[in-house]
């Protein structure tokens, strides 16, 4: 359900609405959903789809210039308070800041993203998301997948590095992966640190097979093949190199533990 609407019906229970506000707040609302979106000829951006979800909509850079990037950010500046880019080089997303010189875009190199807030994101205080990571290799995803459920207002442990080649340096981090609400893992090669943390941890583990290997990887589809057949319960796994996918699920699954925590 849209954002807005359930704070209307949320007041209408707590008296604070009449039955005929409530009303004309609902036709209202639905009238400024149906608006919808801005066309900008190469686009046509989704205006509304923060009040429908509770995020905005978000860039995905690959495939666009730094000219139809810059452009975008402009247009979501006058309808969100937060912009989250992804899969950005670093010479484009230089190209994109210095068309926009006057909004303060953060390039986060590691994650290949952009971000601009118009103010701080107010943290969710119900624990954390651990997003961990096999091998150093597997950082871009797992940072594309961390700064994402920071956008969505969630505390984030990055843990690096803990592949099984060398498991003891999983052990040595294991009571802070087992205190996360939620865990992320990314991890290339044949994929198996998500069948090892899923059978380690109670809580829900979203698997991220990333493009790192060698010939016979098939740029990730051997790690997704291996995730998708874990043995481990409570495994999620989603496309390869989904950073984003995953943060943004991680982020929706610690967004309905904290609204029933308040």
């Amino acid at each position: 359900m849209n954002m807005n609407m359930e704070r209307i019906f949320e007041k209408l229970q707590q008296g604070e609405l009449s039955m005929e506000q409530a009303k004309q707040a609902a036709i209202a609302e639905i009238d400024e959903l149906q608006k919808g979106s801005v066309d900008i000829s190469f686009a046509n951006l989704d205006i509304q789809r923060e009040r429908r979800i509770g995020f905005p909509e978000v860039i995905y850079g690959e495939g666009k210039t730094a000219e139809q990037i810059a452009e975008i950010v402009k247009r979501l500046q006058s309808h969100s308070d937060r912009i989250l880019a992804t899969r950005i080089e670093a010479n484009k997303a230089e190209k994109i800041q210095s068309l926009l010189p006057d909004i303060d875009l953060h390039y986060h190199a590691d994650a290949r993203s952009i971000t601009w807030l118009r103010k701080p994101i107010d943290k969710k205080e119900n624990g954390y998301i651990a997003v961990v990571c096999a091998g150093t290799s597997d950082i871009p995803v797992a940072e594309e997948a961390a700064i994402t459920a920071e956008m969505m207002g969630n505390h984030v442990l990055r843990i690096n590095d803990v592949g099984v080649a060398g498991i003891h340096r999983l052990f040595a981090r294991l009571e802070d992966i087992r205190k996360a609400n939620v865990v992320v893992v990314a991890a290339g090669m044949e994929g198996a640190l998500t069948s090892v943390v899923g059978g380690l941890v109670d809580v829900p583990v979203i698997a991220v097979p990333t493009s790192v290997g060698y010939g016979a990887h098939y740029d990730g589809l051997a790690a997704l093949l291996s995730m998708l057949n874990a043995c481990a319960p409570g495994i999620t796994v989603v496309n390869i190199d989904n950073g984003f996918g995953a943060g943004y699920a991680a982020g929706l699954i610690n967004e309905r533990m904290y609204k029933e925590e308040t």
